[in-house]
């Protein structure tokens, strides 16, 4: 049996944490590099803040940039990552577009935009790393509870994390011969910088209701996408990990 040590050690893992130069991919980043892996910082408009974590982190960390939405924008970023002799055995698929519209004022291309940023592009990403991954290899996609339960005006986002479920589903069913793994993780509303003031009624509602009566940190996501990367999780696949404090429990009537 191994040790708990063990089963956390990241040591020999090369990890793409896509979007890590948001909340949520900083704070994932962060404990992977922990947990010893080799992580790859992902960004598309964020480089300042992409290299400000690199220089964090250390020399295991390097810096690739590109549109993931594009099938262009993907070869660019596994072009970078071959460059830097970068193997991938693990993804977070973290990065994603959370605009705000009620679907019948919703323009085709924001609907669009909204699919192809949380959908086509984990698709385009898996498909590419799967080919890197021959000895195996673990993919992590952030989804929402959303995908279970849409707020009023984020139906569009709501739907594409809905398509994301069922993504990590089929691929988990398709790739597991290979020795690839893929789940996801349904975070709740997860603390940032300036919440409380720019959305108070929505803050207070939620603490209200939620059984853990508070927000989740970003490390309460980072340290789910840990396990789930683990060997400590390396009998689960096709699963969707909800980490909403309990408020996914509570009735709707």
């Amino acid at each position: 049996m191994q040790s708990i040590d063990e089963l956390f050690n990241l040591n020999d893992e090369r990890v793409l944490v896509t979007g890590a130069s948001g909340n949520i991919g900083r704070a994932i980043a962060r404990r992977l590099n922990q947990a010893g892996a080799q992580v790859a910082l992902h960004c598309h408009t964020g480089e300042s803040h992409a290299l400000a974590l690199q220089a964090e982190l250390g020399p295991g960390a390097i810096v690739v940039k590109g549109n993931l939405a594009t099938e262009t924008g993907v070869q660019t970023v596994f072009e970078q990552l071959t460059n830097a002799d970068c193997k991938l055995t693990g993804i977070v698929n973290n990065a994603a577009d959370q605009s705000i519209g009620r679907l019948a004022e919703l323009s085709y291309a924001q609907w669009r935009e909204t699919l192809s940023t949380n959908l086509d592009s984990i698709f385009l990403t898996c498909t590419a790393a799967a080919k890197h991954m021959t000895d195996g290899g673990c993919i992590v996609n952030i989804s929402s509870i959303e995908s279970l339960d849409p707020a009023t005006g984020h139906g569009h986002y709501a739907t594409s994390k809905a398509g994301l479920n069922m993504l990590t589903r089929a691929l988990a069913s398709e790739w597991g011969a290979s020795n690839i793994r893929v789940n996801s993780i349904s975070p709740g509303l997860i603390h940032r910088e300036g919440i409380e003031t720019a959305w108070p009624e929505g803050v207070s509602r939620w603490c209200d209701h939620a059984p853990l009566n508070r927000l989740g940190e970003p490390e309460d996501i980072a340290n789910a996408a840990l396990f789930l990367l683990s060997k400590a999780a390396r009998w689960i696949t096709g699963e969707n990990l909800v980490v909403d404090g309990g408020m996914s429990t509570q009735s709707k009537w």
